[in-house]
Order: C-alpha cells, then structure tokens, then sequence
C-alpha cells in the first residue's frame, strides 16, 4: 500500500493536538521552524529522522504516523481530531457508538456536552487543569466535525442499541453519580429532548440516513466504518460522549486493514438485519420515551 504524506500530515495534527504541545514548542524541541512543522502537517515529505524525533517528542510510534498496520490513539483530543479528518472525504458512514450519535445529535446536545464532560473529571485529579483544557479542545474539534458533516451530508447508518437508550433515559446526560434530584431531573429531560429529537429524524426519514434500533446487546466498544474513494477505514474506541461519557481513558484504534473491515461489516449487515426500522422504530423510540418521561 503507498504511503500518502497527507493522511502523516494528518496524524501528526492529531498527535500534536492530543499532547497538549503548541506548534511552536514542537518545532523548538526537535529542531525544526514552526513554518516547517506546518509544511509537514500539510503532507509535505518529512524526513526519517525528522520524524522518528516527531514520535519520540509525541509518544507515539512511527508506524503508527505512517499509518502502517493499526493506528493507536490514546489521546481523546487526537481521535476525534482523526475523525474530523477522516470524515471530511467519506461519502458514507456506518455508526454503532452509543445511544447518541454526535454527527446526527441536536444543537442542544452539544450546548449540554460540554458541562457533562467537565463534570465528568473528578474533583481530586492531579492534572484537573490540563483535562478541563482537554474538554475545550474536544468541543472545538467536535464542531468542526459536525460543520463538516452538515456540509457534505455523507450518507450515514446508525446503529442504536434500545437496552443502551433506555439507560441513557433512565440515568439522564449526566457526567457523575452524585448529582441534586433538581439537576438530575434537568438531565432526564435533556435525554428525553434528545431522544425526540431522534425519533422525529427516524420520522423524517431525511436523505441519506438511515436509523435501526437494535433489540438485543451490543458491543461495548463502539467503532465505525468510513468509506471514502479510494478506500475504507475502520475505527474502534472506548472514547464515549453523552451520558457517563469517557474521555480520559482508553485506546483507540484506527485501521484499513482488510480482514477487520470485512469482520465488522459483516456485524454490521447482521446488526441491520435485527434491527428494528421505520414506523416501528419510531414506534418502539416513543413508547420509551413516554416511559421516562416524568
């Protein structure tokens, strides 16, 4: 498979992003101009040792920057950098990532994910600062996404788990367990809002989505399949948003691998076959909301 020096420029961006590094310290510490630095996030040609220091300096391997094999991506900032640059040239996108798909999610959703995901960073972290910092450059990164997205209206299949639904009903889009009765009943009714929100979309039926609930369990780790022109990548993370979000812990993984595309669209023709779709979808997203209403 050739090497394409954009999609290096594009991990290198991410890695830079995720480390919490500015370019211009970057390109102090390993020597280079910031003009250069930039040059090479753009897909300019780096040079070998160049970047063996690139991935020392960002702790990252440089197999990974040249997309050999499997990304690995321990940094939230980065993998949703990814997606937002991965997203940009695909034409469809399948999506099993939680109750709430982020790119098919309302504007309120996003007004409310930022304090969930503060609250979410527990009180005595050493590094408290530097992760509310994080949550920034997550919603920042996240918007560009989601501009991105209503832009080219790639075609999208999202994939909702109903056991998975009807727990973020039940619990509310909420960041931590010991919240007031008042701020937890606010939560329940912006899950309950976001749940309307997709029940009216699977209503709708807009061009280019389709929307299934499945009945029974689904994986825990999300993924999804992205195809573009001149190719198809697969990413899997543990990184969550909406209720009990994770964005501090895990590894994600990003890769074109043909034997682990095939596996997971083969789950994922499976899924869509079980998958409850159209009226009945509807149907079955109303009854539980009703559930939880009050």
């Amino acid at each position: 498979m050739a090497i394409r020096f954009d999609d290096i420029g594009d991990r290198l961006k991410a890695f830079r992003l995720g480390s919490g590094l500015g370019a211009d310290e970057v390109a102090k510490r390993i020597g280079i101009s910031r003009t250069a630095l930039y040059r090479f996030e753009k897909g300019e040609l780096v040079k070998i040792e160049t970047l063996e220091r690139l991935a020392e300096l960002l702790e990252v391997s440089v197999p990974t920057l040249l997309g050999v094999g499997v990304e690995y991506v321990a940094s939230a900032v980065s993998y949703f950098e990814r997606m937002r640059q991965i997203e940009g040239s695909a034409e469809h996108i399948v999506v099993l990532a939680g109750p709430i798909s982020y790119l098919l999610a309302s504007d309120a959703f996003d007004g409310m994910l930022a304090e969930v995901l503060r609250e979410n960073i527990p009180d005595e972290l050493a590094d408290r600062q530097r992760a509310l910092k994080q949550v920034d450059e997550i919603m920042a990164v996240l918007a560009e996404r989601k501009k991105t997205y209503r832009r080219r209206q790639p075609g999208v299949v999202n994939l909702i788990g109903a056991s998975e639904m009807e727990g973020f009903l039940r619990s509310g889009m909420v960041g931590r367990a010991d919240l007031s009765d008042e701020t937890l009943g606010q939560r329940r009714a912006c899950a309950v809002a976001e749940a309307e929100h997709f029940a009216s979309l699977m209503a709708e039926e807009p061009i280019g989505v389709q929307i299934g609930i499945v009945p029974d369990t689904l994986p825990h780790t999300g993924f999804q399949i992205f195809r573009q022109p001149d190719r198809r990548v697969l990413t899997l993370s543990p990184f969550r948003l909406g209720a009990q979000p994770n964005v501090r812990v895990g590894v994600a993984m990003i890769t074109s691998a043909p034997e682990a595309l095939a596996l997971h669209e083969k789950t994922t023709r499976e899924m869509w076959r079980r998958a409850i779709k159209g009226p009945a979808a509807v149907d079955l997203m109303r009854k539980m909301i009703a559930k939880y209403r009050n």
